[in-house]
């Protein structure tokens, strides 16, 4: 064990965020807790920067409420008292059985629940080495691309030369997706508002358009596969928008406070049927292989987190109450350590 990790363990506790009930982000409070033990195959993280995304505050708000019987929920409270799924930091303990990792090791991936904390276990098996050209804050970030690769590489299915629609691009999810769309090799039209044209650009977007100002229907364009991060066109907009052989990919959408995107999703499902084009709606599966390529990517300047806000563990009500608003650049991170 190296003299970081000895230090680090000196005391039992830490400071964590709590999450005893459901509600706006300012029923969270920072509290003193017991440090975690690493279990089996799992590894004692010191976080030195964790993400802050949209889901996190669909858990903290237990909206919409079928999130609350989810594995991230619980009834009538949260399960999971310390929220937070991805993270970066450094190793300090290794549980049983582990053999990938080491203490001293400088990390990124996920970790389930449990992020927004000075200390956080991990499954050794979503954990890998964090690139060394980047700071913990970039890392922690990392994880929220991994919705947009599996969206464009798996359900859409991107080859090179293919032309691909990204509405909602300068959002999470959405800044990763151009660059992976043109890491892959497509030509990217993206889709946002006028303040983040010029960084959708800067990321690699051929053409950007200011939904306020253009409707890229009428444009006339057609594309391969649409990536829709936002919920707020029809499907008939949609098939317009494809090629006779195009996919459309949902990875979120409008819905009730009940079960959130389910029912549009299964209309686009119902829309799509007969229709020679395809329609699928993807939910992150974390993956260890993407994780190491994404961290490749990153490693040789093929994309970069786009990180709008670093805040305080003491600042998490103000951090979650942004990301909420649904006006977001990029990403947001809470900064714990260097």
């Amino acid at each position: 064990m190296d003299r970081t990790a000895e230090t680090a363990l000196d005391t039992a506790t830490m400071r964590a965020v709590h999450h005893g009930r459901y509600g706006a982000p300012a029923v969270l409070t920072v509290v003193d807790r017991a440090r975690p033990t690493p279990r089996a195959g799992e590894v004692l993280v010191r976080v030195c920067a964790a993400a802050i995304s949209i889901g996190d505050h669909h858990v903290v708000t237990g909206k919409p409420y079928i999130v609350r019987v989810s594995p991230f929920g619980g009834l009538p409270n949260p399960r999971h008292v310390v929220p937070g799924q991805s993270l970066a930091g450094v190793v300090v303990a290794v549980g049983a059985d582990v053999t990938s990792l080491r203490v001293g090791d400088a990390v990124f991936g996920e970790c389930g629940t449990g992020a927004w904390a000075q200390y956080a276990t991990a499954s050794a098996t979503l954990l890998v080495h964090k690139p060394a050209n980047i700071s913990f804050d970039d890392a922690a970030a990392i994880p929220w691309a991994a919705t947009a690769l599996q969206a464009l590489r798996d359900a859409g299915a991107v080859q090179p030369g293919q032309r691909v629609l990204i509405n909602g691009a300068s959002g999470g999810v959405g800044t990763w997706a151009v660059q992976i769309a043109r890491a892959l090799g497509a030509s990217v039209t993206a889709v946002c508002s006028a303040r983040h044209v010029e960084l959708v650009r800067g990321l690699g977007a051929d053409e950007v358009i200011d939904y306020r100002v253009s409707d890229v229907v009428d444009g006339g364009a057609r594309f391969d596969v649409i990536i829709d991060l936002v919920g707020n066109r029809s499907f008939a907009d949609g098939k317009r928008l494809l090629k006779d052989t195009g996919i459309f990919v949902a990875c979120s959408g409008d819905g009730s406070d009940w079960v959130g995107p389910i029912v549009q999703m299964a209309m686009g499902v119902a829309s799509f049927a007969f229709a020679q084009q395809r329609y699928r709606a993807l939910i992150m599966t974390p993956k260890r292989d993407d994780l190491v390529w994404l961290a490749d990517l990153v490693e040789r300047g093929g994309a970069r987190p786009v990180i709008e806000h670093r805040f305080a563990l003491s600042d998490i009500a103000a951090a979650l109450t942004h990301v909420g608003s649904g006006h977001a650049q990029g990403q947001s991170v809470l900064h714990l350590a260097d």
